[in-house]
């Protein structure tokens, strides 16, 4: 269990800077989930109440536009938060879809509990603040490469934060996301192999 806490607390002080003391007290309402591949764990209008925190593993946003196509906004993978609660929820009901990609091992806190620390432990307040800070520097990130960057750009990009995930998944679903057909993923990728 120390090695665990080592690692997870590592990875937290690279969110921000927690003392051993705020460390614990997020611990006490740490709890460890095991998603199997290709599961729909957190589905568009269901009911929601948790933070989430993937300790093993890659998983993805999607929604399903209006003629059925699935959509992929992000992927996150090992030592990333999923987007707070705050901003992927409406009345507690999730707005995205959330899939894992491989089996994957999360770390969850209760929204509420999470709060109360929050509202207890400045240092904890500012590590949830950290969190949402990251989410919004991400997804502005990707307008800005979505809007400025060629497609080849956009899928080296992919491939520099994401590595082996290419290897691992549906191409549609990497086409969504880089806002390509899967005809010019295709294209793109029999280039880079020519080159």
């Amino acid at each position: 269990m120390q090695t665990i806490d080592a690692t997870i607390k590592k990875y937290f002080q690279e969110i921000f800077n927690l003392s051993e003391k705020s460390f614990s007290e997020l611990k006490q309402i740490f709890e460890f989930v095991t998603i199997n591949k290709n599961e729909v764990f957190i589905k568009t209008g269901n009911k929601n109440k948790t933070e989430y925190f993937i300790k093993e593993g890659f998983c993805r946003s999607f929604l399903i536009n209006p003629e059925g196509e699935e959509i992929t906004l992000s992927f996150f993978k090992k030592n990333s938060a999923l987007p707070p609660h705050l901003i992927r929820t409406k009345d507690q009901l999730s707005i995205f879809n959330f899939q894992a990609l491989t089996e994957l091992e999360l770390i969850t806190f209760d929204v509420q509990l999470f709060h109360s620390l929050m509202m207890g432990n400045m240092e904890i307040r500012n590590f949830g603040n950290s969190i949402l800070l990251n989410e919004l520097i991400r997804k502005t990130e990707k307008e800005i490469a979505l809007a400025s960057l060629t497609a080849k750009e956009r899928l080296m990009k992919f491939r520099g934060e994401f590595g082996i995930l290419e290897n691992l998944i549906a191409h549609p679903i990497i086409a969504s996301y880089l806002g390509i057909t899967n005809v010019s993923l295709s294209r793109l990728r029999a280039e880079n192999l020519a080159s």
